[in-house]
């Protein structure tokens, strides 16, 4: 039997820069989900792949649907928006992450672009197979004596990821280490709203797609950043309006929808509480400021 909360506090303990003398990876979190249900269309700024330990499914990626069944991996690639559904829950690994290329060879960082790009978004391979063998060394089994030290887990994580590579499409290699980071359900939480202002993004819609409870949820971003969860919500939206006022060329009342506020007349006024000034005179007075 696999413990499954405590290799998921493990690895989002220890497993979340992955660096090796080749590339770096950045984790924003581990899942291990013994019951996974349905999740609502959405997508990422980043990769993440999963892999289906037990249980049958659908994976929808950029409207074309994928049959999710025990030995499946899937990647959702930054920016597609994806979904998935199943009747009786899904046993689900998961990481999400992203490439450090500042810290990383060219080499490698052209293959994760080609891999966000053109790959193959579904495989299904036996259980023997290399990946799959990774995400297994990784999980802690009740009882076992053969379950490997937590000094291990890095070089195998990023060895874990490197491997994506090559199950998905190109090639590549392997190596090590470590650091604390943040509860990662409030990381996954904030960078869910981050990537999806758009939706309605309500505490319930929020707490379903994370399977926890509005409560939980509400709790997470009050201890975690003391600050309600509306109104980080609504600094995301007037942090992105401010990015998107400077450096394109929407309108004021496209980019009110863009960032998911439910009226021009709402955003203009909550824009004018923030910045002291309405988004049109804003962006007027830094662009001439430049």
């Amino acid at each position: 039997m696999y413990l499954c909360k405590e290799t998921n506090s493990r690895l989002n303990e220890i497993a979340t820069v992955l660096r090796g003398s080749e590339i770096c990876f950045n984790v924003h979190y581990w899942g291990i989900v013994p019951r996974l249900f349905d999740n609502p269309i959405h997508k990422h700024s980043f990769f993440e792949v999963c892999y289906v330990l037990e249980g049958e499914g659908e994976y929808t990626d950029m409207g074309i649907s994928y049959s999710l069944q025990a030995g499946t991996h899937f990647c959702s690639r930054p920016g597609v928006s994806h979904q998935i559904r199943t009747q009786e829950g899904l046993f689900l690994l998961y990481v999400a992450f992203e490439v450090d290329e500042t810290q990383s060879k060219d080499t490698l960082c052209d293959a994760f672009r080609q891999l966000a790009e053109n790959i193959e978004s579904c495989v299904r391979q036996d259980a023997h197979n290399p990946t799959a063998l990774l995400w297994k060394s990784l999980l802690l089994q009740e009882g076992a004596t053969g379950n490997l030290p937590a000094v291990a887990i890095p070089t195998l994580a990023y060895t874990l990821l490197l491997s994506f590579l090559t199950l998905f499409g190109s090639r590549q290699r392997e190596p090590s280490t470590h650091r604390k980071r943040p509860n990662s359900l409030l990381q996954q939480a904030k960078l869910y709203i981050r990537d999806n202002l758009s939706q309605p993004l309500s505490l319930q819609h929020v707490a379903e797609y994370l399977h926890v409870s509005e409560r939980h949820l509400s709790r997470l971003f009050s201890s975690g950043i003391h600050e309600s969860y509306t109104d980080f919500i609504r600094s995301e939206r007037i942090r992105q309006a401010t990015h998107l006022l400077l450096t394109s060329n929407l309108s004021i009342k496209e980019i009110s929808e863009v960032v998911g506020f439910s009226s021009v007349h709402y955003f203009s006024r909550l824009f004018m509480e923030v910045k002291k000034l309405p988004p049109g005179k804003f962006r007027k007075r830094e662009i001439n400021s430049e």
